[in-house]
């Protein structure tokens, strides 16, 4: 396997991981991605938008009951 640099807690990264533009190594990027909490939605004739508060994606929903 190829490997590149160190990770910020030590591992080395994957080279292919670095080709794709992450510093991070599996799990420490595992980690990262939990933190970060989105979605990404379309709305009614206009264009997407990211939504991090789930009460206003319950709004953005036309056919909710509650």
């Amino acid at each position: 396997m190829l490997y590149g640099f160190d990770c910020e807690c030590g591992e080395e990264v994957d080279a292919r991981r670095i080709a794709l533009g992450y510093n991070l190594c599996l799990a420490c990027g595992e980690v990262e991605a939990k933190k970060r909490r989105f979605c990404i939605a379309p709305l009614n004739k206009s264009n997407y938008m990211m939504i991090t508060d789930r009460e206003l994606l319950k709004q953005l929903n036309p056919k909710r009951t509650t």
